[in-house]
């Protein structure tokens, strides 16, 4: 949403009286940001079902060791973060609508984050979040089985056709490749599409007895927000080592208060130490005087490690509005300064550009 509003002295407005982003009677509301990460984990789904034959697997192909129950196996491939802005309530402040002044020509997203005064700006764009790839199509061995098969009285006696003819289309195959069958093509291509009609076939049929496992892409997300460190104390428990989430290996994410899956970490610490505020009363009585300015956000730099007990799945640094100050930018900038122009980070809500036309 782009709310341009400009200060007129002689215009009347229509009365608002509830307190929300954007125009109301008094002037222009506005949120800064706070940090929030959103967690991606992309993981493999593998999902093996027993075969319909599994039971004769061992008395008809001698493959004793194949799947009798479906199971499911989760495997984590990746963790990542993306970071991204969320109004803080406290920090809602308020440009004043006065004459001689351009603060209030200002563009606000749709849930009150500043973007930009005295010029316009449209919103950063949402991150895309990798894709989901869903597994493939099982294959339907019953396709494949010859009428004498399906014409069998019993599994049993199904199961023994359906290994005869795995054993026929076994030696069809290595009497093609050795050029001892009568058809066999002189053509290279022609030869490969039979192999590969052939190998496909006895896939099939094999699956019947050892059965499937369909893989695919799972792609989870959550939220994450890192704790504000305004005082030593808070500062402490901010940067040990904090519960993110668990991983199963047979249920995949799970609550961070479920024991079956494996314990991952996450540490947010500041990369370096802010500088120390001096208290001087001129500069005090200069800020009591800025108290119609501009606020905005100087975030700090904050290290996110993600790590389970065995290793470490990401290290990353990144701008974390809740570890930094808020500081103001003056009215002298905008007041009877049309040409003064600024847009703000969306994500992190400080200054992007400041530039005088």
């Amino acid at each position: 949403m782009l709310l341009l509003l400009l200060a007129t002295p002689a215009v009347a407005q229509t009365e608002i009286s509830q307190f929300r982003p954007g125009s109301t009677l008094d002037g222009v509301n506005y949120f800064l940001p706070k940090t929030v990460f959103e967690v991606v984990l992309v993981a493999e789904k593998a999902v093996t079902k027993p075969g319909e034959f599994a039971d004769y697997s061992d008395r008809y192909l001698r493959q004793p060791d194949v799947p009798t129950t479906e199971t499911t196996t989760w495997t984590l491939k990746s963790i990542s973060l993306i970071p991204y802005g969320v109004p803080d309530p406290s920090k809602a402040f308020s440009i004043k609508v006065r004459s001689k002044t351009s603060a209030p020509l200002v563009s606000l997203t749709d849930d009150g984050l500043l973007l930009s005064i005295n010029t316009e700006a449209e919103p950063e764009p949402t991150p895309e979040l990798p894709k989901s790839v869903p597994a493939p199509a099982p294959i339907n061995g019953r396709d494949h089985m010859t009428h004498e098969i399906l014409s069998a009285g019993s599994t049993a006696k199904m199961a023994q056709l359906t290994a005869e003819e795995i054993y026929e289309i076994r030696d069809s195959r290595n009497a093609l490749i050795r050029g001892e069958a009568d058809n066999t093509p002189k053509d290279g291509t022609q030869l490969k599409l039979m192999l590969d009609n052939l190998d496909q076939q006895l896939y099939a049929l094999e699956s019947l007895f050892k059965g499937q496992t369909q893989i695919s892409t799972e792609v989870m997300s959550f939220d994450y927000e890192p704790a504000s460190i305004q005082t030593p104390e808070a500062q402490a428990a901010a940067t040990e080592r904090q519960l993110l989430c668990r991983f199963s290996r047979r249920l995949g994410l799970v609550d961070a208060d479920d024991l079956s899956g494996e314990p991952i970490w996450i540490t947010v610490t500041t990369t370096g130490s802010l500088p120390q505020v001096e208290i001087n009363p001129e500069t005090e009585k200069k800020k009591q005087k800025m108290e119609q300015g501009v606020y905005v956000n100087v975030p700090a730099n904050a290290k996110v490690t993600i790590a389970t007990a065995q290793q470490t799945l990401l290290t990353s640094e990144v701008p974390v509005c809740q570890f930094g100050t808020t500081e103001v930018l003056s009215d002298a900038l905008f007041n009877k300064h049309f040409d003064t122009h600024v847009t703000i980070h969306q994500q992190t809500g400080n200054v992007k550009r400041l530039w005088q036309e």
